[in-house]
């Protein structure tokens, strides 16, 4: 029987390749066993701080050369790694914490390496995003990743404006000293009855989620200073459907029923519309139901 290492070891890892590597958002035990395998295998790092960087491979036994890629450096930096995958270097890119490229910088440089012609290869590992959201619950159908609001109050409102009917659930990344404001303008554009899940600290030892309405979210997090302490993801419950929405998309399943199953035509409906997929596999079933009635 193959050990683990064998398995990620088995796999080819071409040179003169971007890997794009997801790291721990906080537990270091959240690691992958082929992350490890090429963080090793790699001839050197690009990471968004190298201290940072170098303290997680020291844990793991590993000591890389690096070059640093952040958010104010990254189209440069790019041309660096660039002529060092040129030269059949593998690179692997990580950020801070979680998977590069989500609210966090990595995606400049992807697009830096695919344009100079060069393979970009993704290993997938922990992400804030994807862990507050396995526990969120059944409400949680679909989503749409907004990630961090913008600080002055006047563009976060128009932001939020813009996101008031959007029927997914919507993700959002908050700093601890904007956490209170921001659920504040959460409910005040959104109303303060859909449902919130506030994630704090994943993985890490004062881990935290409290599910409850936008309303009570300010409210809960200034009972006790310490809810506002550590990194956050907000899940917000997505716009309701109007009453009157029903037969909204009877055109688009109908067309779609012509050719699929219910079961189909529905999914594809949700895909483009954003609407609730279980709403329109109901509705698709009605529609079908009433098209064999007529044939009759």
């Amino acid at each position: 029987m193959l050990q683990i290492s064998e398995l990620a070891a088995g796999q080819h890892y071409p040179t003169g390749a971007l890997y794009v590597v997801a790291t721990p958002i906080g537990n270091a035990a959240d690691i992958t066993v082929r992350a490890l395998h090429v963080l090793a295998l790699a001839d050197r790092i690009a990471a968004e701080d190298t201290r940072n960087t170098a303290q997680l491979l020291a844990r793991y036994g590993i000591s890389k050369p690096s070059i640093a890629v952040h958010e104010h450096n990254e189209r440069s930096a790019a041309e660096r790694v660039i002529q060092h995958l040129k030269n059949g270097e593998r690179i692997a890119c990580v950020s801070d914490a979680g998977t590069p490229g989500i609210s966090d910088p990595g995606a400049r440089l992807v697009d830096a390496v695919r344009e100079a012609g060069l393979p970009v290869i993704p290993l997938p590992g922990a992400s804030a995003l994807t862990t507050a959201l396995s526990a969120a619950g059944a409400w949680v159908s679909g989503f749409s990743f907004a990630g961090f609001l913008p600080t002055k109050a006047k563009q976060r409102a128009a932001q939020l404006r813009s996101l008031a009917n959007h029927p997914m659930a919507l993700v959002f990344y908050e700093a601890p000293h904007r956490i209170v404001e921001t659920t504040r303008a959460l409910a005040e554009a959104f109303g303060g009855e859909r449902q919130l899940l506030i994630a704090r600290e994943l993985t890490k030892l004062h881990e935290s989620l409290h599910r409850c309405t936008l309303a009570e979210g300010p409210t809960w997090l200034e009972a006790d200073a310490n809810r506002q302490r550590g990194e956050f993801v907000l899940v917000v419950e997505g716009a309701p459907e109007t009453q009157d929405a029903d037969d909204a998309h009877d055109a688009l399943l109908t067309m779609l029923l012509d050719e699929l199953s219910v079961k189909s035509a529905a999914r594809i409906a949700a895909t483009l519309t954003g609407a609730s997929r279980s709403g329109l596999y109901e509705r698709a079933l009605k529609l079908a139901k009433r098209d064999e009635s007529e044939e009759e």
